[in-house]
């Protein structure tokens, strides 16, 4: 049984923060280093000096960046820049943005889930995780007790029946926060603290499975800081805050679910293994030639059409470093049935992830499962230019190009208990850091005085 319930979110003081599109930031794992250092710059204090604090870089030492992501924490609190509400609240929010030409509005809420194992099946996953990013994020929250950014999860609700109560429930009510971010993103929030209906909204949730669409590094790091805290506190209280976790959560259904693709850019892929992968393909792959622009700024239009032109067909596209055309591979009938019927379930082995984790990666480029681990050696790229370019410039040795999965492939895939290769999807738009932050400390009290609205 799923408990989702309202918490006493603490947020920036809009009489201290009066623009909040200069503090708030994406999740952690999509922050380029340019966009590290162009938060700090923007505001002293900007998010980022929570979600990924530089370090030595902060104070011209050797700095523990944990340590000085929990001091800034505890001196904004002092010092009232975030403030906790008095009262617990789900926090509705409504992320408008700009798709196909037109303007899409997705809504969700924000709450606190109480933590149980995947295999529990009432907070499931669809994909692998990097275990060096899974022990970062434990040392953060060991050094701040805290989560910063919520978890983006989904519900099924076909009639889209709860968001509509909730939207309804504010229509004549002006929102607590009403900004425009960096991207041109419109930032909306309510606080639902009604207990009428914000007992509805837990009642709703308790019999319905949870899908983390974005943010599995941060469960899988709940559930180890908890483990964390047992083991120094012994068992805890059962509405101690460690055994809960702030989710953002919306329903598969609604406008404004948008997944985009997430394309593969490699490091350390020698000329020799580029080679190979030409070499081998064609016994896998129908190869051909994809004209493209001048590598300077690419236009990947005939790309992009050839991709997806395949309908369902598994189409994968190439592009190498000091080669300026692209290549697509058209993946052979029977071929994964052929070499992995065996080994790979169903619901996965026809996912353009898995042929590429699978067929490209480990059978013809010989990668093993401690290299798909390293964090380090890969990028991704939510737009086909974007990935293109960065292996002309030579970021990248080589670039993957895939379709978006599909939301009802993810949904069969975690419901079957399975999980997609690493960075499966792409959500878009993120869900932000420093809309709403969680305490995890056990007393979770502020002062009155500097307590946020009722």
């Amino acid at each position: 049984m799923a408990e989702v319930s309202p918490f006493r979110g603490i947020r920036y003081n809009t009489e201290k923060i009066t623009d909040l599109s200069k503090v708030v930031v994406p999740p952690f794992d999509v922050i380029s280093r340019e966009e590290q250092q162009s938060a700090y710059a923007t505001h002293p204090n900007n998010m980022i000096r929570l979600e990924l604090n530089r370090g030595g870089e902060e104070t011209g030492s050797g700095s523990d960046p944990h340590g000085l992501a929990a001091g800034h924490f505890h001196a904004w609190r002092s010092e009232g820049i975030l403030v906790q509400d008095r009262k617990p609240a789900f926090y509705l929010t409504a992320t408008g943005f700009e798709l196909g030409g037109g303007t899409v509005c997705r809504f969700g809420f924000i709450g606190r889930v109480r933590l149980t194992p995947f295999e529990e099946g009432i907070v499931v996953p669809h994909e692998k995780t990097f275990s060096q990013v899974r022990s970062e994020r434990l040392e953060l929250m060991r050094a701040c007790h805290a989560n910063f950014s919520p978890i983006f999860a989904m519900y099924r609700d076909p009639g889209d029946a709860l968001l509509k109560e909730i939207t309804d429930s504010v229509a004549a009510q002006a929102p607590d926060i009403d900004f425009v971010d960096a991207n041109g993103h419109r930032h909306r929030l309510w606080r639902i603290v009604g207990k009428a209906l914000t007992g509805r909204i837990s009642d709703a949730l308790k019999h319905r499975r949870i899908y983390i669409a974005d943010g599995h590094h941060r469960y899988e790091t709940a559930l180890a800081y908890r483990r964390w805290m047992t083991s120094a506190h012994g068992a805890l209280p059962e509405n101690h805050p460690a055994h809960f976790v702030m989710m953002y959560l919306t329903a598969m259904e609604t406008d404004g679910m948008v997944i985009l693709p997430a394309h593969r850019l490699l490091k350390s892929v020698s000329a020799d293994l580029r080679r190979r992968l030409l070499e081998r393909a064609p016994a896998y792959f129908h190869v051909e030639r994809v004209a493209a622009a001048d590598p300077a700024s690419p236009d990947c239009r005939a790309m992009k059409a050839a991709l997806e032109d395949g309908g369902l067909r598994t189409r994968i596209g190439v592009v190498m470093k000091h080669e300026t055309g692209l290549r697509l591979l058209r993946l052979r009938d029977g071929v994964m049935e052929r070499l992995f019927a065996d080994r790979i379930a169903p619901e996965l082995i026809d996912i353009d992830v898995t042929v590429l984790t699978r067929l490209i990666f480990m059978n013809i480029l010989g990668f093993d499962h401690r290299r798909l681990d390293d964090h380090r050696l890969i990028g991704y790229a939510s737009t086909l230019a974007q990935g293109v370019e960065k292996v002309f410039a030579g970021e990248y040795d080589i670039g993957f190009l895939l379709n978006p999965t599909r939301i009802d492939q993810v949904r069969r895939i975690a419901d079957a208990g399975l999980i997609m290769p690493r960075k499966a999807t792409y959500f878009y738009p993120k869900v932000i850091s420093g809309l709403v932050l969680n305490s995890l400390a056990p007393e979770n009290v502020d002062h009155p005085k500097r307590a946020a609205g009722n």
